[in-house]
């Protein structure tokens, strides 16, 4: 019997919760076959098998949270599709059902080892195969295990809750117990739902928790004129789209400003490990997209090194991935600073939170036609935008973080250095 455990996924994740199972009990995989999805705290993988086999058994189940190395199902190599068990694994019940041919003497004599089974393997207990194997390799009594089964069955999982000591059942009472106020304390009086977290959202919710006790966040603001952007975008677009096969948007933009203002000041290009400052010498540039599972951030690597099509044609394929739930581990590690548009959905003005352990965001915002006061004292009105800088003290000071997102305000009103700059 073979067992498939979860294997080491990436680096910082440990633990994920299983999606959907990709198989089911009896059927016949072969070895590398898909057998679960795995809900991870960025993105959905795939476990595969290692062996080739029936799957005689799975230990947990849609929902359950598992870890690296945990054991969720065990493949039987000499199996056939179709079985629930296989012979290792089958209860030996067999000569039960032969003593009842046996002589009175026979009976007589075998009385004895048929009250010791009795005792032993309570075979009145509707238990899976499964469920009796780890009770005897546990030396647990099945009738004295509740099964969470509607039809009464006791599964794998009943025997090994039934392994904790008492003092873990007195801690599942006080914990029942202070459950049971607290429900009676925000029980609501009108109907509601309640819905599970995802692991995604779990995630994310924590770890922005984390990013606002552990850093010194704050936030500056600015505000851009997206005259010569548009104006320039809309010369362009139709040749660039011929030339390149990708519309030019305004993401490219903002991705190469972001890059020459951080060549300009690599404090907000590093990160804090221990009592080092790493500052880093390369721009991998995440860019926050949502989806109907949650915020990601894929990162477009060596941003410095794209054109305007190839940042553009990037971020198109990362967009699509992650639509799609096609994103790999690898897409969303390592970015060294990020990018959020809460433009596309009506933002006017906001505070993004760092995506640790990276100590700058930029937040763009949407397009609003205003009246500005032109140095001439004239007044137009012109497309403006709202950026917010949201930075780490502890590592960058007011005055750089100031100077940083004026510069990409010069940067994205003279395109012109952008395009020049490649």
């Amino acid at each position: 019997m073979k067992e498939i455990k979860i294997p080491e996924l990436a680096e910082s994740i440990t633990e994920g919760t299983i999606a959907e199972w990709l198989v089911k009990k009896g059927d016949k995989i072969e070895k590398g076959d898909p057998v679960v999805e795995l809900e991870t705290e960025k993105v959905n993988v795939e476990v595969n098998s290692d062996f080739a086999g029936v799957l005689v058994e799975i230990v947990s189940e849609e929902g359950e949270d598992v870890e690296v190395g945990d054991i969720i199902a065990k493949v039987d190599e000499n199996g056939e599709a179709g079985g629930e068990t296989s012979e290792e694994e089958a209860p030996k019940e067999e000569p039960k059902e032969e003593k009842k041919e046996q002589s009175p003497k026979q009976e007589q004599k075998e009385s004895p080892k048929k009250e010791e089974k009795s005792d032993e393997g309570k075979q009145d207990v509707i238990a899976s195969p499964a469920a009796r194997k780890r009770a005897r390799e546990l030396g647990i009594d099945l009738s004295s295990i509740s099964p969470r089964d509607p039809l009464g069955r006791i599964r794998p999982e009943d025997v090994d809750a039934a392994t904790k000591g008492s003092s873990d059942k007195k801690e599942e009472k006080s914990a029942k117990k202070e459950q049971s106020k607290s429900s009676e304390k925000t029980e609501f009086d009108k109907p509601v739902e309640r819905v599970k977290m995802s692991r995604r959202r779990q995630t994310i919710a924590k770890r922005l928790v984390e990013v606002q006790h552990e850093s010194a966040m704050l936030t500056t603001f600015n505000e851009v004129d997206m005259t010569a952007v548009m104006n320039l975008r809309s010369k362009r677009k139709d040749n660039f789209l011929k030339k390149h096969d990708v519309k030019l948007g305004f993401m490219s933009f903002f991705t190469k400003a972001v890059v020459g203002a951080l060549k300009e000041f690599p404090l907000i290009n590093a990160e804090i490990q221990g009592k080092e400052l790493v500052l880093k010498k390369f721009y991998d540039i995440g860019i926050a997209v949502s989806t109907d599972e949650g915020l990601v951030v894929p990162v477009v690597r060596d941003a410095d090194r794209l054109d305007f099509a190839g940042v553009e044609r990037e971020i198109g394929n990362l967009g699509k991935k992650a639509q799609n739930k096609e994103l790999q581990m690898n897409d969303l590690q390592g970015g060294t600073f990020t990018i959020t548009n809460g433009g596309t959905f009506g933002s006017m003005l906001s505070t993004p939170i760092l995506n640790a352990p990276q100590v700058g965001i930029l937040g763009m915002h949407n397009i609003i036609k205003r009246a500005m006061v032109m140095p001439d004292d004239s007044i137009e009105v012109r497309p403006m935008m709202y950026l917010a800088l949201s930075y780490d003290h502890r590592v960058v000071d007011g005055k750089e973080a100031v100077q940083f997102l004026v510069r990409i305000k010069q940067l994205l009103e003279d395109p012109y250095d952008l395009l020049l700059e490649g």
